[in-house]
């Protein structure tokens, strides 16, 4: 019993576990502002541009049902905003900490051993030979 308490306590404490748990807390955080800025700031200028700050109301009415499109739209069209703001936040956040100058991103094979290395490397680490970077 007193190894498995210790075992469990070795897993939950790791560093990745620890890591994963904070990276979810900023995530939802970060999700929460990201929402906000969408719903509070972009969708009402939106609705300043068109005269509507949502499309609820649009119903189509099909042999006694109702087939609420406005509601659709309205949703496809924060989710959009959602996304290019998020693009932009994240391009931003890449070049204040100059991440996107990092190196090409993937794997190949190299020619020698058939390990799998970066696509960028020029030294492949299993089998120390020299190979020719692939960068796309």
């Amino acid at each position: 019993m007193r190894a498995l308490l210790t075992s469990f306590r070795n897993f939950a404490f790791s560093g990745s576990l620890v890591d994963l748990a904070v990276g979810l807390a900023i995530g939802a955080a970060f999700a929460t502002v990201v929402e906000s800025l969408v719903g509070d700031v972009i969708l009402p200028l939106v609705a300043a541009v068109f005269g509507q700050p949502d499309f609820d109301a649009l119903v189509l009415t099909v042999n006694g049902s109702q087939i609420r499109y406005g509601s659709f739209l309205t949703a496809f069209v924060s989710f959009l905003l959602l996304a290019v703001t998020i693009m932009f936040l994240v391009q931003a956040v890449r070049r204040a900490t100059g991440r996107e100058t990092a190196g090409a991103q993937g794997s190949r094979e190299c020619d020698h051993c058939k390990s799998f290395i970066p696509v960028d490397a020029s030294v492949c680490m299993f089998c120390t030979r020299d190979v020719e970077p692939v960068v796309p």
